[in-house]
């Protein structure tokens, strides 16, 4: 089985003046996956070691640099689902945490339970060898100006990167052919504290079946949850490929059947919800597909070739 791997940093209405800095972390994270599936490792080792640089940038609405909540903390969830035994690991509200990507393998292969959350998931984390780090440590100089700035002018969308996205997310498909899927956020900002949004729930922020495919989604998470995004386009994978274009191009039918089924499942979600999100997958046999029906969204994937091709 020929290795794949696909990334995201967000859909949203990304500036000019942050593009660079988008496909830059994107490049980074393809780059850290790749090292590993190209000599052979696992595609979990590789979505997590993609996730977390895209955690530690600060461009994106994952671990430090996160959207700050109400209260004026950092909540992180974050998921892996592993698609040959349909399990997950999942984490939420997480405070102190740096690399939220790292208690969700931890509760995956460890955890009788696939999700933990606040406290509980903490303390998890650090039995199974997780630091912990000051809650402070999490906020970004940026974040916290927005969100003082949300204190004085009400809720204003110009304060901030991503309003309502900016989650980062990776599908890996390994050359023994395992299948994974990942996906880590920050939320909203100046959400309600505990807010839960799509991207830790099985099915809505993240799904994968090796019988079909993984995919990530980014967006409006209260609208993603409506449809079961990642689990719609999953299910969409398994159908026979047509020409059907819901969004009308006239080369329809020259994109793959990953793509038709990204384009489908954005335009099913956007026909019921009306509302915007994007998502990323690859196909069983690996082939990458993405759409997303935002201004802009940060992605990139491993070509054929084994070169990175990054946009926004």
């Amino acid at each position: 089985m020929k290795p794949s791997l696909i990334v995201h940093g967000g859909a949203w209405d990304i500036p000019d003046e942050a593009v660079d800095a988008c496909k830059s972390g994107c490049h980074r994270a393809l780059a850290a996956g790749w090292s590993i599936l190209s000599r052979g490792g696992s595609a979990l080792d590789a979505i997590e070691a993609a996730i977390i640089i895209l955690e530690d940038d600060p461009v994106f609405d994952a671990g430090f640099g996160s959207h700050l909540n109400l209260d004026g903390r950092v909540e992180c969830d974050a998921i892996v689902m592993n698609g040959a035994t349909l399990r997950a690991g999942a984490a939420s509200t997480l405070q102190r945490v740096k690399n939220p990507i790292q208690v969700a393998r931890k509760i995956l292969e460890n955890c009788p339970h696939m999700m933990l959350v606040a406290e509980g998931a903490e303390r998890f984390a650090t039995e199974h060898g997780v630091k912990l780090c000051h809650p402070d440590e999490m906020i970004s100089e940026a974040e916290r100006e927005a969100w003082l700035k949300c204190r004085e002018d009400k809720h204003a969308a110009e304060h901030h990167r991503g309003h309502e996205a900016g989650t980062v997310g990776a599908v890996a498909l390994d050359s023994h052919g395992n299948l994974f899927a990942a996906t880590s956020t920050g939320g909203t900002c100046c959400k309600l504290p505990g807010r839960v949004g799509d991207s830790p729930l099985i099915g809505c922020g993240c799904y994968a079946d090796s019988q079909a495919g993984g995919v990530s989604c980014t967006g409006y998470g209260e609208a993603i949850m409506k449809v079961v995004l990642a689990k719609t386009t999953v299910d969409l994978l398994c159908r026979p490929a047509t020409c059907v274009d819901p969004s009308n191009s006239a080369d329809a039918c020259n994109l793959s059947s990953a793509d038709l089924a990204a384009r489908e499942a954005i335009h099913l979600f956007a026909k019921r919800t009306h509302s915007t999100a994007g998502l990323i997958l690859l196909d069983r046999l690996g082939n990458p597909g993405f759409a997303f029906n935002t201004p802009r969204m940060a992605y990139g994937y491993v070509a054929p070739d084994g070169t990175f091709l990054t946009s926004v």
